[in-house]
C-alpha cells in the first residue's frame, strides 16, 4: 500500500492486488459495502494519518479506479460529500467518535501504464515490444521525473495482452497513477504510436 498527498485535502492510495488478497478482498468487493472493505478503509485512513498527517474527519469523497494488471487507485478528498447526488453514500464508523461520511465512485480503467526510471529502459522495452510484434498504439509521458508508457489494449486478445504486460514489467514497474493525472500534471512526449516512433528514432 502506497499513500501520497496530492494537495492539502486530497490523497492517493495505491493498492496492489496482493494488498487486497492479503485481506481476503476481491477486486469486485470494492464495489460492495462489506466489513472487510470498511476495515481496509479504516486501515488506509490510519496509515494516511501516520505517514502524511491527513486527518480524515468529516465528509470524504472516495474515487476508486481499477487498473488492469496493477491494482487499484483510491483517491480520497475531504469536504466533498453531496456534490454529486447520483453517487451512493456510505457511512463507516471507526469508533464512537470518528464517523466517515463517504461518497464512493467506482471507475474501471482499461489503460495499461508502466513507469521507467530512465529513457534507456523505455528504448529497450520498445525494441522488445517491436520485435515481439506488440507495437500497439501507445503514448509516452514524463511525470515526476519518470517516463510513462500508456497503452489502451481494448480488443487485444488475451495472449497478446499478457505478453505486453510481461515485456513492460521486465523494464518498468506498474504505475499507480491514472491517465487523467498524467494528462493534467504530466507532459506528453509522444502522443501516439510511441513504440514505433522510438524504434525509428533510436
Amino acid at each position: 500500500m502506497k499513500i501520497e498527498r496530492l494537495n492539502q485535502d486530497k490523497i492517493r492510495i495505491f493498492l496492489t492486488f496482493d494488498d487486497l488478497l492479503e485481506r481476503g478482498i476481491q477486486k469486485e468487493d470494492m464495489w460492495r459495502e462489506i466489513p472487510k472493505v470498511h476495515e481496509l478503509f479504516s486501515e488506509m485512513m490510519d496509515q494516511a494519518y501516520t505517514e502524511l498527517g491527513f486527518d480524515a474527519n468529516g465528509p470524504l469523497a472516495v474515487e476508486v479506479f481499477a487498473l488492469p494488471a496493477q491494482g487499484m487507485v483510491v483517491i480520497v478528498t475531504r469536504g466533498k460529500v453531496g456534490a454529486r447526488p447520483e453517487e451512493r453514500a456510505m457511512e463507516e464508523e471507526e469508533n464512537d467518535e470518528d464517523v466517515y461520511e463517504l461518497e464512493v465512485t467506482m471507475e474501471q480503467s482499461d489503460v495499461v501504464l508502466y513507469a521507467f526510471r530512465d529513457f534507456e529502459d523505455v528504448i529497450a522495452a520498445c525494441k522488445q515490444l517491436n520485435t515481439a510484434g506488440l507495437s500497439e498504439d501507445g503514448r509516452l509521458y514524463v511525470y515526476n521525473n519518470k517516463y510513462m508508457l500508456a497503452f489502451e489494449p481494448a480488443g487485444l486478445e488475451l495472449a497478446r495482452y499478457q505478453a505486453l504486460i510481461a515485456l513492460l514489467a521486465e523494464y518498468g514497474e506498474a504505475a499507480s497513477v491514472t491517465t487523467a493525472v498524467l494528462d493534467e500534471y504530466g507532459k506528453v512526449i509522444i502522443p501516439s504510436k510511441a513504440v514505433t516512433e522510438i524504434c525509428v528514432h533510436f
